[in-house]
């Protein structure tokens, strides 16, 4: 589970005042705004990589508002990748155990289990800088959920790639979600994207956050259907441009 909890933060000119929302444990969220609207800051502040001023942020039952990001057990994939173009596929699937002090063995197997899933086993050997784009996406998503992390965060996993290496990334992301169980909140500004993969989505749109379901049925519903009231958007928060406006209304429990 994802927690936020009356969190404020500063994201260059705009603050974030007083927002909350959740995503529960295994669901597949979706966080989307114009560009600039903060929600790459909100994610970092998830990862541990922006502070927050005030308010909590809670992973499963866990308040991690002041951890270092590496005691999260959060998996962050930023827009650009981040890959290390000197190192193979393998060594960058590798790198975040090896720097755990991973077993050899553990490592190999996992890197198998990785390349497997994601379909690069033949990218193994390859370098970095000779990858197309989606082979690239698919090695950083391997690197992100190299530790088996409970938390996936995806800063635009897509915005790079053509329409048919975005439609198989999707597939993609929803099979390794299933297979993982892992709980993942991913940044778009893409209706298309949100539509296609979302279980719940975060606006942040006009100062405001809010939370509704979406099209993909979510581990809540598989188990019991939602109210109407539930369903219906709900403002959680308020992101201003210099102002103090804020909201107090509670995301829907999940």
């Amino acid at each position: 589970m994802i927690h936020i909890n009356h969190v404020t933060l500063q994201a260059g000119d705009f603050r974030l005042e007083n927002a909350s929302f959740q995503v529960p444990t295994g669901d597949y969220c979706v966080l989307m705004g114009k560009t600039g609207c903060g929600k790459t800051t909100v994610l970092e502040a998830v990862a541990g990589l922006k502070k927050v001023e005030s308010g909590q942020i809670m992973l499963g039952q866990q308040d991690v508002t002041t951890l270092h990001p590496r005691d999260r057990n959060v998996g962050y994939m930023p827009q650009d990748g981040a890959l290390f173009n000197t190192m193979s596929v393998s060594q960058n699937l590798s790198f975040a155990l090896q720097i755990r002090n991973a077993d050899r063995q553990v490592i190999k197997k996992r890197v198998d289990e990785l390349a497997t899933m994601l379909e690069i086993t033949s990218l193994l050997k390859r370098q970095i800088h000779g990858l197309s784009g989606g082979e690239r996406q698919r090695v950083a998503l391997g690197r992100a959920l190299s530790f088996h992390p409970t938390t996936l965060l995806l800063d635009e996993p897509l915005s790079a790639l053509d329409d048919r290496t975005r439609d198989q990334m999707c597939q993609l992301l929803e099979n390794v979600q299933q297979q993982t169980g892992v709980t993942v909140l991913h940044v778009t500004h893409s209706q298309q994207e949100a539509e296609r993969l979302a279980q719940w989505i975060v606006r942040i749109n006009d100062g405001l956050l809010t939370t509704i379901a979406g099209r993909r049925p979510n581990r809540t519903q598989s188990v019991q259907t939602p109210s109407s009231a539930e369903l219906a958007p709900q403002d959680t928060g308020a992101l201003s441009k210099r102002r103090n406006s804020t909201a107090s209304n509670e995301p829907p429990n999940t």
